[in-house]
């Protein structure tokens, strides 16, 4: 028993004294760069030509999501924009990054703005990467202890938990000026429909027109911030000229040879996009980065505008969010919404489907309230009948789970973005997206999203005439949450417990 007691002990020094030894993070200063401005490359301006208008095509379906992202990454003469709170090593971030070193070698400039929330064990492949003379890559308020995986640089960085707990959660790519993805998407397997186990119903908008350049500024925006630090001076990993060299080897393993088409085939491929998008006005809908301190900072630009487009609702409203744990501000929009006879529906995910059991927990002590207000919940099923559309085939042994975020206002407006309807986001967290104003866009994302809302592909959530909750199906009734196991209910419920909502 005593060496118990002294091993414990022994291993709180060590705690201790790595929390002291870490190095506080200071903003850092560096010149200004600019927005990326439209080229005039008369590969884009024949491809404007064909649309005509600002135009929008939804990326409803995970494998076109990849193929647009590789090709706008292709079709890139001069500028590369690119940021993500996610982006892992496997088969979709390694084909990106394959692209992307592609890009620089034929002189593209190319700069990435990461999150450092998902970076444990990754500082030596960003440190490679930026090797690259036309690489830039910069991590977004990175923490001071870089020790061990996720759970151990939160513990050893318990002493600026304030700060390191304000995230950057946009993703948005732009390339030349020309054109935008922005949407819900991180750059890893399960958002593109190629994880074995469990993959992500996600959704984006690709983009050209007038909306593209209000989205390179927000980039250079966070790009020029004092807390975008360049990963030389977060990582101290040095290598010499052969870090490249490696990285290429690496990534030819993995995924072989990158083949480019020429411009002539990319761009036949954008006219054929142009001619078949929708019309639309794009606004930019985003918060700021953090200026002096993260930690005193909310970034709630984009949560109060979110408001306002329901409080100015009409007749529909349908809200599609991973994670839902309402805001009191948002709570009362949506109230006022249903006291205003406007139809709300909300999807999120179920206990089963839901990848963070924390953000189920905290919303699941919001369900009564919003059915008792005439919210439509749904909640999306782990086995959908239709999942095949959002993953690689086989699926009869993959899971699936939602990470959608949009919305959608009357008949008229959606917003698509990095941003969902909980407290991390709206508070804590930075997002972005586009308001888009097109009433034929927002009838092909309403046909889209229609068979997410078919009992064979999620759970309806509402009151017995008893006031109990139960999940309605297509051929079953469940009296609790769906969930894999009596145990995951249990865990659920203890979560539930905690003082959890301001951190989901």
């Amino acid at each position: 028993m005593q060496n118990f007691w002294c091993r414990q002990l022994g291993l709180a020094f060590v705690v201790f004294a790595m929390i002291a030894c870490s190095a506080p993070v200071q903003r850092h200063d560096h010149l200004a760069q600019p927005a990326a401005i439209a080229s005039s490359d008369q590969f884009w301006r024949h491809i404007d030509a064909a649309g005509g208008h600002d135009w929008f095509h939804l990326l409803n379906g995970s494998e076109e999501a990849l193929a647009w992202r590789l090709a706008m990454i292709d079709s890139a003469h001069h500028q590369i924009d690119m940021e993500t709170f996610l982006w892992k090593e496997d088969e979709a971030g390694q084909k990106i990054l394959a692209h992307l070193l592609a890009a620089a070698d034929r002189g593209v400039q190319v700069r990435v703005l990461l999150d450092d929330s998902f970076t444990p064990h990754q500082d030596l492949v960003l440190s490679r990467i930026a090797h690259h003379p036309r690489i830039q890559l910069r991590v977004y308020n990175p923490y001071g202890n870089r020790s061990g995986g996720m759970l151990s640089r939160m513990v050893f960085n318990l002493d600026d938990f304030l700060r390191v707990n304000h995230r950057l959660h946009n993703k948005t790519l732009t390339v030349d000026g020309w054109a935008v993805i922005v949407g819900g998407r991180n750059l890893a397997d399960e958002y593109f429909g190629l994880h074995r186990d469990y993959n992500f119903r996600d959704m984006e908008v690709l983009a050209m027109g007038s909306g593209v350049a209000s989205v390179s500024q927000h980039f250079a925006d966070f790009w020029n911030s004092g807390w975008s630090v360049p990963v030389e001076a977060t990582v101290f990993i040095k290598e010499g000229d052969e870090a490249l060299v490696r990285l290429r080897q690496k990534l030819a393993a993995a995924v072989g040879d990158v083949q480019v088409a020429d411009d002539t085939e990319l761009g036949e491929r954008w006219r054929e996009a142009a001619t078949g998008a929708l019309p639309g006005k794009a606004t930019l809908i985003a918060d700021s980065p953090a200026l002096e301190d993260p930690s005193r900072e909310a970034p709630r630009q984009l949560a109060g505008q979110l408001v306002e487009l329901i409080n100015a609702a009409e007749k529909d409203v349908v809200l599609v969010s991973a994670y839902l744990v309402p805001t009191a501000e948002l709570s009362d929009a949506i109230a006022q919404a249903r006291a205003r006879g406007v139809r709300v529906r909300i999807l999120t995910n179920s206990l089963r489907s839901n990848n963070h059991l924390a953000a189920h927990a905290a919303y699941s002590g919001y369900i009564r309230e919003l059915l008792q207000e005439g919210v439509e919940l749904y909640e999306v099923r782990v086995d959908a009948s239709d999942r095949q559309l959002y993953m690689r085939s086989p699926v009869a042994e993959k899971e699936l789970g939602l990470h959608a975020k949009f919305m959608l206002f009357d008949f008229d407006r959606i917003f698509i973005g990095s941003s969902n309807l909980d407290p991390r986001s709206l508070e804590l967290n930075t997002e972005v997206g586009l308001l888009i104003e097109s009433e034929a866009f927002n009838s092909e994302l309403r046909a889209a999203i229609a068979i997410d809302f078919e009992p064979a592909n999620s759970w309806q959530v509402a009151l017995d005439e008893s006031g109990h909750l139960q999940w309605r199906g297509l051929n079953e009734t469940l009296h609790q949450s769906p969930a894999d196991s009596e145990f995951q209910r249990l865990e659920d419920w203890f979560i539930g417990l905690l003082p959890v909502d301001a951190n989901m």
